[in-house]
């Protein structure tokens, strides 16, 4: 039985995918992650994953297993958009991606690398997951974490337009605002779906920040948020699909209002919405994104036809399965 390793493994999207690799049972799965004193560990406590692998040991590891390793979800990251050591950014973010797409390319193992939708900056450019370097040169991160994705993307890009994309399956995905179980130690990284369910669930009002573009009323403003259950459905699809490499957004292509969200929350609990609207911090009123949208056309066209989850059914889902439980780990 061949291994694929997930770095990042233990984290909310990679601990998702963990439980669905091993759910379906073709491959060891191997996990490299840290976990220092968080609650962290308990994404992977029902997940009997073969080997955790510390970040430091990562490339010895391979080296001894290269001829094992299938694939490599390469999922790890500094995720903070708030993060200001850009260098502590670009060591997580953007070299050792380099290191492991040259490790990928030299052993012949396929890889899948979570990118991401803040590479996107403000949306100016539109929300189209094109490889064309003259298409990402045009994009302009708002933060050191998506300028370090939208790094690799570009060393991705150019490696692709030169030729010189040897692996025999390589895919970035620029993942949109995921929501679902097993994201509780991101703490204030956290979807704003999990932040605002425990303030409905304990019976006070949900807290969404006021609007100041007038095109955009309170709590209208838009986000293409999808289910985490559905970012591990493809990741999946993608194991099964050796034929499929390139860029993709990986969103629902439907944007969703927070007032959506927060409705959405309510009506999971049974109880009548109550929303209230708070002043933005200043620091954000002239930097915020009122809109994203992903076009899902390129990874339609790839041939993945399987439905989103709807915003209501997900949070639902979330709401009734897992906050509302004693238990609330995938």
């Amino acid at each position: 039985m061949k291994t694929i390793l997930v770095t990042g493994g233990g984290g909310f999207i990679g601990s998702n995918l963990v439980a669905a690799l091993l759910e379906r049972g073709s491959h060891h799965v191997a996990v490299c992650d840290t976990f220092g004193s968080s609650e962290k560990w308990r994404n992977l406590s029902k997940h009997p994953v073969s080997e955790i692998i510390a970040p430091k040991q990562m490339f010895e590891w391979l080296d001894s297993h290269h001829q094992q390793v299938e694939m490599i979800y390469h999922l790890g990251s500094k995720s903070s958009t708030v993060e200001k050591d850009i260098d502590l950014i670009l060591k997580h973010n953007f070299l050792l991606s380099l290191q492991v797409w040259r490790w990928c390319h030299a052993h012949g193992v396929r890889l899948i690398y979570a990118s991401a939708a803040a590479t996107y900056g403000d949306g100016h450019e539109g929300f189209d997951d094109s490889i064309d370097p003259a298409y990402l040169r045009r994009l302009k991160p708002m933060s050191g974490y998506g300028w370090s994705k939208h790094l690799f993307d570009m060393h991705v890009a150019t490696a692709f337009a030169g030729g010189e994309c040897a692996l025999p399956q390589w895919v970035g995905l620029k993942i949109f605002n995921t929501y679902g179980p097993n994201e509780y130690h991101k703490e204030d990284q956290r979807s704003v779906i999990s932040k605002i369910a425990p303030q409905a669930i304990q019976g006070a009002s949900v807290k969404l920040f006021r609007s100041y573009n007038k095109d955009y009323p309170d709590g209208g403003q838009k986000r293409d948020v999808i289910y985490v259950k559905d970012t591990a459905r493809v990741m999946m699809w993608l194991l099964d699909h050796t034929q499929v490499s390139g860029l993709f957004n990986l969103g629902t292509g439907k944007a969703s209002t927070y007032n959506d969200m927060a409705k959405a929350i309510f009506a999971a609990i049974n109880r009548p919405s109550n929303i209230h609207y708070f002043d933005m911090p200043h620091e954000l009123v002239d930097n915020y994104q009122y809109v994203t949208e992903a076009n899902m056309q390129r990874l339609r066209v790839a041939g993945y036809t399987e439905p989103f989850t709807p915003i209501e059914e997900g949070i639902r889902d979330y709401v009734q399965n897992y906050l509302l439980k004693e238990e609330h780990y995938l």
